[in-house]
């Protein structure tokens, strides 16, 4: 169709306007050919008529569909032209606060002025790997894309960045090197990437400079070669520079700044080592204080000096050229406070002594004098002579500039040399990747030199930038087979012509340099003569003679001629370079010029002659003598040239990638888009010619899915063919009559501009029609559906209207015949209460009357009755009374008189109570006393009675007569004795009345007092009860009232509290998830280590070569630090050891865990021990060798070592007799059981006992083996051989004794005696060759140490022991003492009773503590701290006691336990065969060996195996197992069952050395099985799982409590009874964190690519989300090909892994674990990339993805896991597909968004509003009115910043204690497993 038929009513245009640039309008009327006039009406209303231009009648742009607006690429926009692109970019940059957009093959990047979160490492992860078109745009997509070609492709690629100065060339540099660094790493340990980022630093404090355009504005060019090895890993990296701005050294404009090191310096000069530059503030240098603005907001100039001397550091450096450095630059400062004086017109001089000059002269090392000369004059030189000329003030000025500009120049490339040696590959480069930095299209006010050859290198960027886009589009279109029409595109050749050619600007230029008299007015006239009316691109001002014009590709740009000479020369005169040359004192200064002669172009050298190009090889020409001069002539328009050519050359020869920074506005505020400066740069920076030539051609393309899939809407059912391609044929055909508007490719159809605008339009027309029909049909069914309510509704209303007025009839009928039968009723009623009213009124008057006359008669004769009564008992009183007054007057004289009786008595009985009390107090604590002495008088009383008995019998007559007498007496003397102690008792007790009446006045008198002030007390109180009643009830008022709001907040403080408590808990559940999360991290940065040594032991074994055979020796200490960790297993080692010398030198051992483990913690003791044994070795080297001097002088003493071999063997063969005893008494408790058969040789009493035998008689044999040993050793030391004098020997010995003095007991020192002696028993044919190092005389000489040393302790312990039998012998005599009085206590102790007992034998024991406690003291009295010690040496003792305690009791209950199960089986054994056998049989059969065939029974759920079957059982078990045929025929977990039962059968054996190795033998296989197979899930997770039951089965049988509660009895008594093997737990616990932190990673590699397709690009809901049309970068298509992964292939692929690990047995909560993992990575990675994808983020897709989430939770739902907490790791993903759909326009629906996107932070919801992009025309973009609102509501939120999710992040995984109900006992090992060789016990 014709471009104007799109000119319809309503259609919306562009025209230009001066403010905006381009404004939107809408037509309001039909165009129609001919009309010279536009009805329009702009978006603010105003009607608007536009007229044509009468010539080219060309009409205004017109406007994408709003759809388009906003997209990724600027080519996929239907209509591509200016405004278009204008307004695209700027709702991106404005509205969605996007940066970067795609323009075809360029980046177009906007400068935020804004620091945004884009750049993290997060985002770095999620670009990498990725297409470019598959995400947003990004500066990191291009650098993806190139590394990724240059990977695929092998040719070199280059990223051009160019745009104005502030518009962030530098930035997006930065961070492209930063992205190739992240992802490629380096291939050394140098860290080349963090060098490459180190050289910005510097580069920028020494290249960049603040502007009035950008606060760090590059004053230079840059292009940085990233070098890569073959497997893409940076190894270097080199840099060119160009065009350094060194006028910016002397001068700055207004604003702006010199460069930044300058400052840097002035803010550090406080620091003590920059004293010496004499520096100050900023303002008082001349070079830093003409722009006026020292400062940038912001920036801290001392930390950035910090920043830039780090840098240096890390780039190699040294601290002294740094130092250097910094006296060049400080002397630079000082250079441009040297000022000058006139003498006249023609010469000057510098000021005597003057301060800045002495300064920079002292800095550089140079002399005053020499360089105050050579300021003020110049060497003139002709052929003949030399002339010394005085110059003028101004001209010493401009070379005082001069000579500045030359040395900072110097400088810079000396740094920019350096920085390059430091980032050198040191392999060679495979390929690399170049990042251009550099200067775009400048045009200013006044434009000069530094302009114009910035503007001639754009011009050439532009030429090779428009070659490269129309090679693409070329490319394209044959790919397609297209027929291909020649573009026309603007070819800028000529304007390169006019400056490079022959004669051109450049050329005229140099020649003008040459002419002695040349100047910038000639030069001009030189450029009219030549160029003006005779090139187009060539003018000439109007008003100026001194200026031309040339018109660049972006625009016209007149140049001023002033100072194009000076600056082309760049001179500096020769005589001051010398003086600088001459300084010996500064090493550096001569550095920087000594390189000038032999370089052709400073800024285009490349270092160490390395070829600067990959592919092109540039060999520079020899220089020739004589010619150094003329080369360092040449200007900088010739180096320039020359640099720019090597430049273009090295882009021809890459693949080039382009980014255009564009800079928004002038003022540098965030996100403010100038649509005036926007446009300049787009037209400037190519822009918007890619546009151009794009829009030339077929700008469109769609594949023929894609198209089928968008138009689906256009077709009829009868149109859609089988082929795709022919369908779209067919329906184009008819859609669109020009078949020149588009062509059918192979794979594309490509579209002329506007076309797809056109069809877009038919298909809105298409959908606007069947939504109005959809809308009809709606609102007819809703018509029809209101009427037939209301027409029910008036039915039911008449209804009960009729139904209420019948009832209404009805009742009035009711009530009137109700009212007739009330009226009879009520009359009847009155009558008839009438009537019995008068009747009972006639009734009570008779009764009445009636009444009162019978109560008349009754009164009377009642009181007749009455007065009779009356009479009688008046009488009946007064006789009663009488006899009473008689009986009470009896009655009181008798009270009387018994009263004054009794108080006789009772004034008797407390006289006499009173003596005895006081008597009582007198005589207290005698009556025990008493009683003893009464017991002794009762018992001599009794003797007394039985001899007056006995003489009672001879003199009865004379005794009795006698005795009476006595009796007499004796009463008479008693009654004497009472009486005289009745007075004492009057006495006292009258004295004791006397006292008591005194106490009994004053208690009156006090009483008295004390009744008056209680009645005062009593009144004041009753006051005061009153006043506190009247506050009582109003503090109960007020109690009340605070009760209640006591109640509310202790209401509000609990709930409060239990909300705290929740958060609490939460906090430390999240608390110890990161505390178990780190411990997690960190073993797996263990076990990579561990990896990584292993690997690099591997590549260490294979580069060193195999050692010659023979004797190998081992390091002294080896043994000690084995003994120590493998509890004495010398003898197995001894054993073994001829077995070993056969195996291969190369067998590695397994690892042992527990050493390790202890070594591990022996590490930092080790360390600490290493330099006090460092300091001791010297004193202890003098110590042997003064030894060595005293046994030389004295002979050896051979008695003392013969008698400690005899000593030791004298003990070893009391221990054989030990042994010996043992064993006979082992053979008779053999014979003397009760039955025979149960000491059968079958019977398992008899093989417990035999296995107990033969371990004894194992040890008897290593004790003969030893005696024989020691024996031989007293041979071998007769034959010694004689020792050699040799410097070497009496190191090794004086280590020897070092090592032999390290061991602190004689058993330590036996054992090494033993292990010298046996590594010299050598056979005879190995002995030569054992000798040949001199390793026998080695041994011999600490052999003889060890014997010298073994005599001087023997010595001295025999004195100390001698000492000790003393003092023994005195302790002895008084513990006999001790003894004997401890036995007469016993004595006594036993005549008492048992209470008695122990409490006499308590007093005993704490009689003998005092005194034994006082004994010490007065010992110590005179030295406390000797009693001190002794009190310490008590405590501790007593605790060792304790402990030997507690460990007697451990062993005594494990022995109990043995014996318990011993017992037991045993009891069982007897019963079970007794059962069968009769009492005769057992009598009259003879004993005999019997076999007992085993019952099942027997199993004891054990297996056995041998030692050397070790390794085969873990090979076959482990190494060689295949876990599909495990998991599929076995029961799950059988492998880890099989070794635990081996482990069961080494710690019933008791054998601490067989359960070791076999664990560690386990832990290694498992780890070299995952190493090996470690990418295959179902071998991961077998051994996940199998280790888990293992850990589990170590757990249950431990015998702990905590974990036995869970067995059955049986499984009880099968727990482990000799080895605590919690260790080893731990080490297999960590193991399968491993494991499992492996399996997440097999499972994350195997889920990654189905991710992102099946969840997001997949249409699981078929044509929901249309297709948008997209750019020239594709992304992946979201239509369902043959290798896209679908949601079904993401819910099989979970299946499969559900279905592995059920087979495999895990745990049912480790299940769990491993899907909530899953299912985050899936949530992860899915919201990840629909953050960074903006054409996933509508409501279509929204849809799509909660149906998605669906699935997934049905897949749990069917898998009973919902509560693993895998949906909750969704919640982000289900929230952000929420937000894709809910309403986004007024406050309500922000307020639901902020609380429903709970699981969001701020920046992630922010992210999805802007990204948030119609698919339809019916759909609306979301206000950035309303994203503000949002955030304004969530800045309180406290959240992360990151605006990515951490897809590598693990949850740290527990393994919950699961005990096996499955008896170890029923187990049977199949023969497949091929472990034959063991059996079971």
């Amino acid at each position: 169709m014709a471009a104007s038929e799109l000119y319809t009513k309503y259609a919306r245009v562009w025209i230009p306007d001066p403010e905006e640039v381009w404004k939107s309008a809408e037509l309001l009327k039909d165009y129609k050919p001919g009309d010279k006039v536009l009805q329009l009406r702009l978006e603010e209303g105003k009607d608007l008529e536009y007229c044509l231009d009468p010539k080219t009648k060309e009409l205004p742009p017109l406007r994408n569909p709003d759809i388009l607006v906003g997209e990724n690429d600027l080519t996929a926009l239907s209509y591509l032209h200016e405004p278009a692109v204008l307004h695209n970019l700027k709702v991106r940059f404005i509205d969605s606060k996007l940066i970067y957009t795609y323009c075809g093959i360029v980046l177009v990047a906007i400068n935020p002025y804004e620091q945004l979160p884009i750049y993290g490492e997060d985002i770095i992860n999620a670009y990498s790997g990725q297409n470019m078109g598959d995400m947003d745009p990004h500066i990191f997509a291009v650098a993806e894309e190139a590394y990724k070609q240059m990977a695929r492709d092998e040719r070199n690629q280059s990223i051009i960045v160019s745009g104005e100065s502030g518009a962030g060339k530098t930035v997006s540099a930065k961070y492209a090197m930063r992205y190739f660094a992240t992802v490629s790493g380096s291939a050394s340990e140098a860290n080349v990437e963090e060098k490459v980022l180190a050289s910005n630093p510097i580069m920028e404090s020494i290249g960049n400079a603040k502007t009035t355009r950008n606060d760090n504005s590059s004053r230079f060019g840059k292009y940085i070669e990233i070098g890569f090895d073959k497997r893409y890993r940076i190894i270097g990296a080199n840099m060119r520079t160009y065009l350094l701005e060194k006028s910016r050294v002397v001068f700055q404009a207004e604003e702006e700044r010199n460069y930044h090191i300058f400052y840097q310096l002035c803010a550090s000069a406080a620091l003590p080592e920059f004293k010496t530059l004499r520096l100050g503030n900023a303002n008082h240098f001349h070079y830093t204080k003409q722009g006026g603005s020292p400062v940038i907001d912001g920036v801290d100039d001392a930390k950035e000096m910090v920043n830039t001397r780090q840098a240096c550091t890390l780039l190699g450096i040294s601290d002294s050229y740094q130092m250097g450095i910094f006296r060049i630059l400080a002397g630079i400062l000082h250079l441009g406070n040297v000022e000058f004086a006139s003498r006249d017109s023609d010469s000057c001089t510098v000021p005597p002594k003057h301060e800045p000059l002495t300064i920079f002269c002292d800095l550089m090392g140079v002399e005053y004098e020499e360089m105050a000369h050579w300021l003020c004059h110049r060497k003139l030189a002709t052929a003949t002579e030399t002339y010394i000329k005085p110059i003028s003030k101004l001209h010493a000025i401009n070379a005082r500039d001069a000579l500045a500009k030359h040395i900072y120049a110097n400088l810079f490339n000396w740094i920019v040399d350096h920085v390059n040696k430091a980032l050198h590959a040191t392999v060679k480069q495979h390929s690399f990747i170049g990042v251009l930095d550099i200067y775009g299209f400048e045009t200013f006010e006044i434009n000069s030199f530094e302009q114009f050859c910035i503007n001639y290198a754009n011009e050439k960027l532009q030429q090779q930038f428009n070659m490269h886009v129309f090679k693409l589009e070329q490319e394209e279109y044959m790919k397609e087979q297209i027929p291909w029409t020649l573009i026309d595109f603007y070819d800028n050749q000529p304007c390169i012509n006019l400056i490079e050619a022959k004669m051109g600007v450049l050329d005229l230029l140099d020649e003008e340099c040459k002419m002695p008299k040349g100047s910038d007015d000639s030069w001009a006239q030189k450029l009219y003569n030549t160029h003006l009316n005779k090139c187009a691109l060539f003018e000439k001002p109007r008003l100026s003679n001194k200026a031309f014009i040339i018109k660049h590709f972006a625009d016209k740009v007149e140049y001023q001629c002033e100072g194009f000479l000076e600056k082309n020369k760049d001179t500096v005169y020769e005589e001051q370079i010398k003086v600088l040359k001459s300084s010996k004192k500064f090493k550096l200064l001569p550095e920087l010029f000594q390189d000038e002669e032999k370089v052709l172009s400073p800024t285009s050298a490349t270092p160490s002659g390395r070829v600067p190009l990959s592919r092109t090889a540039v060999k520079p020409a020899k220089a020739r003598p004589g010619q150094a001069s003329k080369e360092h002539k040449k200007t900088v328009g010739h180096q320039f040239r020359n640099s720019l050519h090597l430049l273009m050359e090295t882009l021809n020869a890459t693949t080039p990638h382009y980014v255009r920074c564009i800079k928004p506005n002038d003022f540098k505020f965030p996100f403010t888009f100038d649509e005036k400066r926007a446009v300049q740069q787009l037209r400037a920076c190519g822009v918007l010619e890619t546009i151009r030539i794009s829009a030339a051609g077929f700008p469109s393309r769609w594949t023929y899915q894609e198209f089928f899939s968008r138009y689906r809407v256009l077709m009829k059912q009868r149109d859609v063919l089988g082929d795709r391609k022919q369908t779209c044929k067919n329906v184009l055909e008819k859609l669109i009559q020009d078949k020149d508007k588009y062509q059918f490719g192979k794979t594309k159809i490509f579209f002329r501009a506007g076309q797809v605008a056109y069809l877009e339009k038919i298909r809105a027309d298409k959908l606007r029609a069947a939504c109005i029909r959809i809308q009809k049909t709606i609102r007819g069914w809703l018509m029809r559906k209101k009427y037939m309510r209301m027409r029910k509704a008036a039915i039911t209303i008449q209804r009960h209207v009729r139904g209420y007025q019948a009832r209404c009839y009805a009742k009035f009928l009711r009530r009137t015949r109700a009212a007739i039968t009330i009226q009879k009723f009520q009359r009847m009623y009155v009558v008839r209460k009438r009537y019995q009213r008068m009747r009972a009124t006639t009734i009570a008057l008779q009764a009445l009357l009636r009444g009162y006359m019978v109560r008349n008669k009754y009164q009377m004769m009642l009181r007749e009755h009455k007065t009779v009564i009356i009479q009688k008992h008046v009488r009946g009183w007064l006789a009663r009374l009488h006899y009473r007054r008689v009986l009470k007057a009896i009655v009181y004289l008798q009270c009387c008189y018994r009263r004054m009786m009794a108080k006789r008595e009772l004034k008797k009985l407390k006289i006499e109570a009173r003596s005895v009390e006081r008597y009582k107090k007198l005589h207290i604590g005698l009556e025990n006393k008493i009683m003893q002495l009464q017991r002794k008088i009762d018992e001599q009383n009794k003797e007394y009675k039985s001899l007056l008995e006995k003489m009672s019998n001879l003199e009865i007559t004379y005794s009795t007569e006698t005795e009476k007498l006595r009796n007499d007496v004796e009463r008479l003397r008693m009654s004497e004795e009472e009486a005289k102690n009745a007075t004492n008792r009057v006495i006292s007790l009258q004295e004791e009345i006397a006292k008591l009446r005194k106490e009994l006045h004053q208690t009156q008198s006090e009483k008295k007092t004390i009744e008056e002030w209680a009645d005062k007390y009593k009144h004041d109180t009753e006051q005061l009860v009153s006043e506190l009643k009247e506050q009582n009830t109003l503090l109960k008022t007020e109690k009340e009232d605070l009760n209640r709001r006591i109640h509310d907040q202790a209401r509000e403080i609990t709930e409060s509290m239990e909300r705290k408590l929740v958060e609490e808990t939460k906090q430390l559940e999240l608390d110890l998830n990161d505390e178990r999360l780190r411990y997690q991290n960190l073993l797996n940065e263990f076990s990579r280590l561990e990896e990584r040594y292993d690997d690099l032991k591997d590549e260490m074994n294979l580069m060193v070569s195999i050692p010659k055979p023979g004797h190998k020796r081992t390091d002294s200490t080896h043994s000690s630090n084995e003994s120590e960790y493998t509890f004495s297993s010398e003898i197995t080692e001894a054993e073994d050891l001829p077995v070993r010398m056969e195996e291969p030198s190369e067998k590695k051992a397994p690892l042992d865990m527990s050493l390790f483990l202890k070594l591990q913690k022996r590490v930092t003791e080790l360390e600490q021990e290493k330099q006090s044994l460092q300091d001791e070795l010297d004193r202890k080297e003098e110590q042997a060798l003064r030894a060595k001097a005293k046994e030389e002088e004295r002979p050896p003493m051979r008695g003392a070592e013969l008698e400690y071999e005899s000593l030791k063997r004298q003990e070893l063969e009391s221990e054989n007799k030990k042994l010996k005893n043992e064993l006979n008494e082992l053979q008779k408790a053999l014979t003397e059981t009760r039955a025979p058969e149960v000491t059968a040789p079958g019977a398992p009493a008899y093989r417990v006992l035999l296995d107990q035998l033969t371990s004894v008689s194992e040890e008897l044999e290593v004790r003969k083996e030893e005696v024989l040993i020691l024996r031989s050793q007293l041979v071998s030391q007769k034959e010694a051989i004689q020792p050699k004098e040799d410097k070497n020997t009496m190191t090794d010995a004086t280590l020897l004794l070092e090592d032999v003095q390290k061991m602190k007991d004689k058993g330590e020192i036996a054992q090494a005696y033993i292990g010298l002696k046996e590594t010299n028993r050598q056979s005879p044919q190995d002995y030569h060759m054992l000798n040949e190092d001199g390793e026998l005389w080695l041994a011999y000489e600490g052999l003889k140490q060890a014997n010298r040393l073994l005599e001087s302790q023997l010595q001295s312990q025999k004195k100390s022991h001698e000492n000790e039998l003393e003092s023994l012998r005195g302790e002895i005599q008084s513990l006999k003492e001790e003894n004997n009085r401890q036995q007469q206590l016993l004595a006594q102790n036993l005549q008492l009773p048992p209470e008695a007992r122990i409490e006499a034998s308590l007093q005993h024991e704490i009689t003998r503590l005092t005194n034994e406690n006082l004994f010490y003291e007065e010992l110590y009295a005179d030295d406390p701290k000797k009693y001190q010690l002794y009190r310490i040496s008590l405590y501790k003792r007593m605790i060792d006691l304790m402990e030997q305690l507690e460990k007697q009791d451990k062993t005594v209950r494990k022995l109990k336990k043995q014996l318990k199960v011993f017992a037991k089986k045993i009891g069982e054994l007897e019963v079970g065969q007794m059962e069968n056998i009769s009492p005769g049989q057992i009598i009259d059969e003879p004993i005999r060996p019997v076999n007992i065939p085993r019952k099942e029974k027997d199993f004891q759920g054990m297996l056995e195996y041998k030692k050397e079957d070790e390794q085969k059982l873990v090979k076959n078990l482990i190494l060689e197992l295949k876990p599909r045929g495990v998991a599929v025929n076995l029961i799950p977990g059988l492998p880890a069952y099989i070794l635990f039962m081996c482990v069961r059968h080494a710690d019933y054996l008791n054998d601490d050395q067989k359960v070791r190795s076999l664990l560690t033998s386990t832990i290694n296989g498992i780890k070299k099985v995952l190493k090996k197979r470690g990418d295959d899930f179902e071998t991961v997770s077998f051994w996940l799982s199998n280790t888990c039951r293992f850990l589990h089965c170590l757990k249950q049988y431990s015998g702990e409590e905590g974990f036995m509660k869970h067995n059955t009895p049986r499984q009880n008594e099968h727990c482990l009874t000799n080895f605590d093997l919690a260790e080893y737990r731990q080490v297999l616990s960590d193991l399968a964190i491993q494991i499992y932190q492996q399996l997440v990673r097999v499972l994350e590699n195997i889920l990654q690519p189905m991710i992102v397709s099946g969840m997001l690009e997949h249409e699981t809901i078929q044509g929901v989300s249309g297709v948008k049309p997209t750019g020239l970068r594709k992304r992946t298509s979201s239509i369902a090909d043959e290798g896209t992964y679908t949601l079904d292939s993401i819910i099989r692929q979970l299946n499969s892994f559900h279905s592995v690990m059920c087979q495999h047995g895990m745990d049912p909560e480790l299940i769990k674990q491993v899907v909530k993992q899953m299912f985050y990575i899936i949530g992860a990675v899915t919201l990840n990339n629909l953050l960074l994808r903006k054409d996933m983020c509508s409501w279509s897709k929204g849809m799509q993805i909660r149906y998605n989430v669906s699935q997934l939770e049905e897949w749990l739902r069917d898998k009973n896991l919902m509560n693993s907490g895998a949906k909750e790791t969704l919640e982000p993903l289900i929230q952000a597909a929420q937000l894709l759909q809910v309403k986004k326009k007024t406050d309500e629906d922000a307020e639901a968004i902020c609380s429903m996107c709970n699981a969001l932070t701020t920046a992630q919801i922010v992210k999805v509003l802007n990204l948030y992009t119609p698919v339809n025309e019916f759909e609306e973009r979301v206000l950035v009115s309303f994203i503000r609102t949002i955030q304004v509501r969530l800045r309180d939120r406290k959240d992360s910043p990151q605006l990515l999710m951490d897809a590598k992040h693990i949850f740290p995984v527990t393994f919950p204690f699961n005990p096996s109900s499955l008896a170890l006992e029923t187990i049977q090992i199949p023969a497949s497993l091929g472990l034959g060789f063991i059996s079971r016990v």
